[in-house]
């Protein structure tokens, strides 16, 4: 009895014969019965499934002696011939080596010809993905309308290779890869046709491992059948193909359950040493992870689909009750993930090692994906595109601010410098109708009295105290208005005697802006203290109640609205004298706190809404990114995280932000 060639000694020569492919036979044989013939098919499908097997027998149908007929009798001349591999108009092309343009110009020249001895010249390109771009090009024509007396029958496991204009000028038939019992049907057939005895397993492991495919099911076969054996057990099966038994899975099985990292060790060692196949060991133990989660849920009720014997299902059933089913399914989904992560790894061994600890240690190593999104549903608001880095520091700034929030200007740089020859200070540094927090404003008399009929402030630097001895630099400086058109303002020093004598003698002297002296001052000056006047231009003509919309409105008409972006997109409110503009998250907030953009935005504020008015600039509670502490006390409260923690007896080990922006 010879075995090295199964594929070929049971080759099918008739429709009824081919394993599978139901409607794909349908179709053909009809179209053979019926003389309808298309001018080109393309069959698909992954390898050994039957494409190039039904198009011989296709082949044979339409040149039969008896045809039009649905099945060749396999008998007559033609049919020998075409079954033989030698019929003169049956062309059989293998792609791979006879793919070039020139190939495609010598087959275009053959199909003008009228067949020889048969009925239909049949051009079966195997492998057809093969064919190069010109090849391809050269045919299409062909392909569209050829000979009434020729047709072309191309099989690929490639479909995606082929161009759609080829595509479409062929009948396309995707072959299905089979299932367990067909190729098991299959194999019993071929057994008894060799008249072999055979345990079901065996067959079984046989048609698992070949993975729909006929051809690779048949190759397994042949290879054990070489062992020469009087019977095919399953024992021999798994030793030849290198297959794990139940005994391994249930060792391993033992080992997770008693958290025995060591036994785990030596189940992995024991798979290395036998030589088994890894990719077929995963597929098996997600597998016995499937059998046990539905014998768990339904009982002896899931063995008719399990397909296992009684002694194999009661085994499953100890375990499917030893493990709780939550724990099981969190296994095999461990499992199914994993299986391409050990395929692919460089150390294939180590990873799947790891795989198996991480199921021993499970209670320990579950975590809780995507930790922000459940954070957020429980404190209904979710964080503004958080990212994986680590979030930014979520301590108060402690650093002093000036009026409008802003920080000081510091009196060391050329920044914080008066400005010379009536020059107008930046935006950044307008005067501040706020000091140390407390809202403060000049009395109108002193008000008045600091102004001149033009506008311009009275009183120089001269009026200010002497700084360490020294002169002020600028003491013929006027001063210079703000960009509104306010004046900067003087203090008036009560030390050396002012004109307006009614004013404090404390009033403003907690100013948070400092001015540099001359450049001959001693290193560490001390800083002179200036308070300013209300702006001169006040907004009197608006009515009613001043609020938000108002100032929006207010913004526009004085054409400066377009300068802020961002600003119409704030919601605002007057709080506790300061008017409060809240942001959307904190890129908003960048957009409105610029340093040119705040100071513009707080010298509106003061002229709309009056001297003492603050700026406060916010994110809205939505838009906030939260700390890694706020979010692991937001998950530890989740409902949902609380039962996880109790099904697996579970501890939260990071809580990180969402990944997805």
């Amino acid at each position: 009895m010879s075995t090295s060639n199964l594929t070929a000694k049971y080759r099918p020569q008739t429709f009824g014969e081919v394993a599978g492919q139901g409607a794909v036979k349908t179709i053909l044989s009809r179209a053979a019965a019926q003389d309808k013939i298309a001018p080109a098919y393309l069959f698909s499908g992954t390898r050994g499934v039957g494409k190039t097997t039904i198009a011989r027998i296709f082949a044979k149908a339409l040149n039969c002696k008896n045809a039009p007929t649905a099945e060749p009798c396999n008998e007559c001349e033609n049919c020998r011939q075409i079954t033989a591999g030698v019929g003169v108009d049956v062309v059989e092309i293998d792609a791979a080596s006879h793919g070039k343009v020139d190939d495609a110009r010598r087959l275009k020249e053959d199909i003008g010809y009228a067949p020889i001895e048969f009925r239909y010249k049949v051009f079966i390109i195997d492998e057809a993905h093969m064919l190069t771009t010109q090849a391809f090009n050269a045919l299409l024509k062909t392909l569209e309308e050829p000979p009434p007396h020729a047709t072309f029958i191309m099989a690929t496991t490639e479909t995606h290779k082929f161009p759609a204009t080829i595509i479409s000028r062929c009948q396309h038939y995707a072959f299905k890869m089979l299932s367990s019992a067909e190729l098991v049907a299959h194999l019993t057939n071929i057994l008894q046709m060799e008249k072999i005895e055979f345990e079901s397993g065996a067959i079984d492991l046989i048609a698992k491992r070949g993975a729909g495919s006929v051809r690779d099911s048949m190759s397994l076969l042949g290879q054990v059948l070489a062992l020469g054996s009087d019977k095919l057990l399953e024992e021999d099966v798994r030793s030849i193909l290198g297959l794990a038994g139940r005994d391994v899975f249930f060792a391993l099985m033992q080992a997770i359950h008693e958290r025995d990292f060591v036994s785990v060790g030596e189940v992995v060692k024991q798979v290395l040493d036998r030589g088994l196949d890894l990719g077929f060991f995963i597929r098996e133990l997600g597998t016995c992870w499937r059998n046990m989660f539905l014998l768990g849920q339904s009982g002896e009720r899931a063995i008719p689909l399990l397909d296992l014997s009684a002694e194999e299902a009661k085994e499953f059933m100890h375990w499917a009750k030893t493990f709780d089913r939550s724990f099981v399914h969190a296994c095999w989904q461990m499992t199914v993930d994993g299986q391409r992560k050990v395929m692919t790894s460089l150390e294939p061994a180590m990873a799947l090692e790891l795989l198996l600890l991480n199921m021993a240690s499970l209670t320990d190593l579950i975590s809780v994906e995507r930790a922000g999104a459940l954070a957020a549903s429980a404190s209904q608001s979710a964080p503004a595109a958080p990212l994986k880095s680590t979030p930014p520091s979520t301590a108060p700034d402690t650093s002093p601010k000036g009026a409008y929030g802003t920080p000081p200007v510091n009196s060391a740089s050329p920044a914080g410098r008066m400005p010379q020859n009536g020059q107008t200070p930046p935006p950044s540094e307008a005067p501040p109708w706020q000091s140390n927090g407390q809202q403060q404003s000049m009395p109108d008399h002193g008000r008045k009295q600091g102004m001149q009929s033009g506008g311009q402030p009275q009183g120089s630097m001269q009026q200010q105290s002497m700084m360490q001895g020294h002169a002020p630099a600028a003491s013929n400086r006027p001063l210079g208005r703000s960009e509104s058109g306010s004046p900067a303002g003087s203090r008036a020093a009560t030390e050396t005697g002012s004109d307006d004598s009614s004013l404090p003698d404390d009033a403003g002297r907690k100013s948070n802006n400092n001015f540099e002296s001359s450049a001959h001052e001693s290193e560490n000056p001390a800083p002179v203290e200036a308070e300013f006047s209300e702006p001169a231009e006040s907004v009197s003509s608006v009515s009613g109640p001043r609020n938000f919309e108002g100032f929006l409105q207010y913004m526009a008409d004085s054409g400066v609205g377009g300068s802020v972006s961002g600003l119409n997109k704030c919601a605002g409110e007057l709080k506790d004298g300061n008017l409060v503009l809240i942001c959307n998250n904190p890129f908003h907030e960048s957009q409105v706190s610029g340093r040119e953009c705040r100071g513009l935005i707080a010298r509106k504020v003061v002229e709309y809404f009056g001297p003492g008015t603050g700026l406060e600039i916010t994110v809205s509670s939505k838009g906030k990114r939260k700390s890694r502490q706020q979010l692991r006390d937001e998950v530890e409260a989740h409902p949902d995280v609380k039962r996880v923690i109790e099904a697996f007896s579970a501890s939260i080990i990071s809580v990180e932000p969402r990944k997805d922006i």
